[in-house]
């Protein structure tokens, strides 16, 4: 029994099919099907029932698998320890992101990324929907807010101010808010999640913590299209000031009443336990630091955000 084999094992318990698991390692249905026999022939057991249509775990597999595929989790961290140290980063990373941030804020920084460091591979799973480490592909997600599972691990990347944002095309038409009292007569754009629109915008004035519910013609559970909807001139949008950066530097999008903050929130790489937290996963948290930081700076180097509101 070699230690291919065992990944092979399981490949095939990942697809329940033998000849879809050598099609995914690239190699021949024979030598996929001797790769189980052999491991079965070691065991002593079947670690899969078999019938014309299907293949299944047994029992035995049941019990084994969980173990195999943490030793073989494991063997993989040692190697890409020791290749740490000799800076040689490879490894394939599974990232979870939202949607307006990973197209048009990240895709350059991980571009940069993998030139700098070939060995790794990465495969992407945009969503603005809450990841479910059971569920989605993903091994690592990039979101906004601290998780709120304690079996959860996560890096703090940055604080990320919020703004409440329009285009100079919409506020040419309709006005400019002068307070909050105005909002309500402005067209609302909203970030839907389910059958939930976040209607209601949560500010901060004097200490105090106020909210305006707004009306609005437009909801989408894509933080990009509210993005385009807003610079587009559909309407006033609160958004996260990395998704908005260029916009804003570029005058695509304004920031409005500075005086009332936007509830802020922070942006946060999270694992799902110890055993994700490779050296290609510490070297982009580092990476994703360095230029959310540059970002926020030229921020407030427009003087867009105040400097107390990134640290």
């Amino acid at each position: 029994m070699l230690l291919e084999d065992l990944i092979v094992i399981l490949k095939v318990a990942e697809f329940r099919s033998i000849t879809a698991a050598a099609s995914s390692l690239d190699m021949r249905t024979a030598t996929a099907s001797a790769a189980v026999k052999r491991v079965e022939s070691t065991l002593g057991a079947d670690l899969f029932i078999r019938t014309t249509r299907s293949l299944r775990l047994s029992a035995a597999g049941e019990r084994y698998l969980p173990i195999c595929e943490q030793a073989i989790t494991m063997l993989e961290h040692a190697k890409q320890n020791l290749q740490e140290d000799t800076g040689n980063i490879e490894g394939e990373l599974r990232i979870g992101l939202a949607s307006d941030l990973g197209r048009n804020v990240l895709s350059p920084w991980l571009n940069s990324y993998m030139d700098e460091h070939k060995g790794i591979t990465m495969k992407l799973h945009l969503s603005d929907s809450n990841i479910d480490f059971y569920r989605d592909p993903v091994d690592i997600a990039l979101r906004y807010g601290s998780p709120n599972d304690a079996s959860l691990y996560g890096f703090k990347i940055c604080e990320v101010p919020r703004l409440l944002v329009a285009s100079p095309i919409y506020l040419e038409k309709h006005g400019t808010p002068q307070t909050l009292t105005d909002l309500p007569k402005h067209n609302g754009l909203f970030y839907q999640l389910h059958d939930i629109i976040y209607n209601e915008w949560e500010f901060l004035h004097s200490g105090e913590l106020v909210k305006v519910r707004m009306q609005g013609n437009r909801a989408a559970n894509d933080g990009d299209m509210v993005r385009r909807w807003c610079v587009n001139g559909n309407g006033l949008a609160v958004k996260s000031s990395l998704d908005m950066c260029d916009d804003l530097l570029n005058g695509r999008a304004v920031s409005l009443l500075p005086e009332y903050i936007v509830k802020p929130t922070q942006l946060w790489l999270i694992c799902p336990s110890r055993q994700t937290i490779t050296p290609a996963v510490r070297l982009l948290r580092d990476t994703l630091r360095d230029h959310c930081q540059e970002k926020l700076k030229q921020l407030v180097a427009a003087s867009i955000v105040s400097a107390d509101r990134i640290k």
